[in-house]
């Protein structure tokens, strides 16, 4: 947070920090017709498309530690996790919600820190801000993002289509967010009331994925472009296993995912190994990845296996089979979720 230049909240009050933080914002997109000033946004959609709203609450202390996550990286990160929701039911996000609670410890100057990076992630992606809110909070800072996209009627994806026979894809690679926020975690308690600086050197890629990740936009163009519909969809924000179990649970189907298809990064593969962690364990329950797992008939294989950045990881199988992971050895383990783990949790 800002420590040297500190404009206090209190001398614009709510309506004046409100004007300050969203002045010179312009609405591009043809739904939006117009925003931030009255007591609602006006959007207009076309009757030819659907509406997806989705909704995220990010606490101080739970979902984030402002003692090594920049308020700006903040905004951006804030904004992508809602337009990763949106790409994960085959849409487009349009509009932006954002509403704050903030304590004393906060001025000016962070806030507009943290409305650069809401404002970068926007710019992007074509999202226009069109409201929010802030109060005063006595825990910290409380974040609320709203996002609204649009699809055409027909095309929206839902977690509950698979189907035996289904491939089962994944975006990018998996987890480097946590194996980010691991780094994070140890080098702070290490460099605590110490006057020492961190050492990141590379390991870049692994902060980058947990400080600043980006939403599949591209995962979701491409997918049109080649004429490949998905049968479901999730974004991976809780862990892979817990992204397909509910997939599975949601389709009433099974699974099989074999371990040596889980795409890995290579400094997410050392860092484990620096951490005694299981890197496998840790890309399927780490979470904030913000990748796309999906699955698709079984006549698209070799177009999605020719999409760049996309791995065919398993099948979808009858309900009665369960889920389970393929291990290297060729060992059928039922497959668990434990999820995101918050700081507090640990």
């Amino acid at each position: 947070m800002n420590t040297n230049k500190r404009t206090e909240i209190s001398t614009l009050g709510e309506f004046g920090l409100i004007k300050h933080l969203t002045s010179g914002i312009t609405l591009g997109n043809k739904e939006s017709l117009s925003g931030v000033g009255d007591d609602a946004a006006v959007l207009r959609f076309d009757n030819n498309e659907e509406v997806l709203v989705s909704t995220d609450l990010m606490m101080e202390g739970i979902n984030f530690d402002l003692t090594y996550f920049p308020l700006k990286h903040l905004g951006y990160k804030a904004a992508m996790a809602g337009f990763s929701d949106i790409y994960a039911m085959n849409g487009n996000p349009k509009q932006l919600t954002v509403s704050l609670a903030l304590s004393k410890k906060f001025c000016i100057e962070d806030l507009e820190d943290f409305y650069d990076g809401l404002k970068l992630a926007c710019a992007q992606h074509g999202v226009d801000i069109v409201g929010g809110d802030t109060s005063a909070s006595v825990t910290g800072l409380a974040i609320s993002i709203t996002v609204i996209g649009t699809a055409p009627k027909g095309t929206v994806v839902k977690r509950n289509g698979a189907k035996v026979t289904d491939l089962i894809c994944v975006s990018g690679n998996l987890g480097a967010a946590y194996m980010g926020l691991q780094l994070l975690e140890r080098e702070k308690i290490a460099t605590a009331d110490k006057d020492v600086q961190p050492d990141f050197a590379g390991k870049e890629y692994i902060l980058e994925r947990q400080l600043k990740p980006e939403a599949r936009k591209e995962i979701i163009e491409k997918l049109r472009e080649e004429n490949i519909m998905p049968s479901a969809m999730i974004d991976i924000s809780d862990g892979l296993s817990s992204e397909l179990m509910h997939i599975c649970k949601q389709s009433k189907r099974g699974c099989r995912i074999y371990e040596e298809r889980i795409p890995i990064d290579y400094q997410t593969a050392i860092m484990a190994e620096e951490l005694n962690l299981n890197v496998i364990t840790c890309a399927l329950n780490g979470g904030e990845d913000y990748e796309l797992l999906f699955t698709v008939p079984i006549a698209d294989h070799e177009k999605v296996a020719a999409m760049k950045d996309v791995r065919i990881i398993g099948h979808i199988v009858d309900e009665s089979m369960g889920l389970a992971l393929i291990t290297r050895d060729g060992v059928e383990m039922e497959l668990k979720a434990q999820g995101w783990v918050t700081t507090e949790e640990k």
